[in-house]
């Protein structure tokens, strides 16, 4: 399609990370790898979440989620990158690529969400810990999974219905490696200004609402450890939030690089660097720093490893 022209699509071309035919291999062999880390990490907490009793707390109950969650975002964004190499084919429908934008975009914002939860839930561990199993019952946690699930596949929809009503574009090549709302947006040449408006509200919400509840609580938090006498019980405490911590500030700063940035600056191949660290390793990296600082879930492991052992 000429970019000159302005006419409704029924396809869409994906670009994907580089065009340069020595580099795919080894970018095809990279997202593989990472994305088979990621499926493999993330299903063995989901797993040891649903199979190890001594796993059944508020705490990996939010875990849980944050796993299938990662596993759903990872194959709604790479899968493309994948399956383009092996088959040659770059071209997604427009109710594909429509489905794909929502489906990342709501999962984003449940990802913000979800920590928040997880923050207030390590709160009231830290800070109310005689109270903990009545303020985080089950019925409690499963309200407030709910919530985040429900608001954040709402969230999206009115900018979603919004692109479907785009009368035209000037191109139908999108420079990205999935369908996001920004390649989207920029190659429209219907009016945006409401759908900018949208995606500036969704982005207050989550800076006034999700970002201070998710790290006001770790004042309180760190208010609380430093009061705690023994060094032992300061380390056991801290241990317990420094692998949330990092995984929040590890997401905020990623987003705000691929999301924050310059209007003129959206198309450049530097944003899917981030776009790219953001869909690939950070769900990658969310099981290895959970698993990899936390003891519950390397016993829960070596549980099953012995058990499986035995059995065998």
């Amino acid at each position: 399609m000429n970019p000159t022209n302005h006419t409704s699509v029924d396809y869409f071309i994906i670009v994907g990370i580089t065009d340069l035919p020595q580099l795919q291999i080894p970018i095809f062999l990279l997202v593989l790898l990472i994305y088979f880390i990621t499926l493999g990490g993330n299903m063995t907490i989901f797993l040891l979440v649903c199979m190890d009793r001594q796993l059944l707390t508020p705490m990996y109950f939010f875990l849980a989620n944050l796993s299938i969650l990662d596993m759903a975002s990872s194959t709604v964004t790479l899968h493309k990158i994948l399956t383009s190499f092996i088959s040659g084919a770059t071209m997604v429908s427009y109710t594909a690529c429509v489905l794909q934008m929502y489906v990342w975009a709501s999962l984003t914002g449940l990802e913000l969400l979800m920590l928040t939860a997880m923050s207030y839930d390590r709160y009231v561990a830290i800070c109310k810990p005689l109270n903990y199993h009545t303020i985080m019952s089950h019925k409690v946690c499963a309200l407030l999974a709910s919530v985040c699930w429900m608001w954040a596949f709402i969230e999206c929809l009115p900018h979603t219905i919004i692109i479907i009503n785009f009368s035209c574009y000037r191109s139908n090549k999108i420079n990205h490696f999935f369908c996001d709302i920004l390649p989207l947006k920029n190659i429209a040449c219907s009016d945006t200004s409401l759908l900018n408006n949208l995606i500036l509200a969704s982005v207050i919400f989550h800076v006034l609402f999700s970002f201070p509840l998710t790290f006001i609580p770790y004042i309180f938090i760190i208010a609380t450890i430093l009061r705690i006498r023994s060094s032992i019980g300061r380390r056991k405490a801290f241990h317990t939030c420094s692998s949330h911590l990092t995984v929040v500030i590890l997401l905020y700063i990623i987003l705000l690089c691929q999301y924050l940035r310059p209007n003129q600056t959206d198309n450049l191949d530097s944003n899917k660097l981030f776009a790219l660290f953001n869909t690939a390793a950070v769900p990658m990296l969310n099981p290895l720093i959970y698993s990899l600082k936390n003891k519950d879930v390397k016993a829960a492991l070596r549980r099953k490893i012995t058990y499986l052992y035995k059995k065998c």
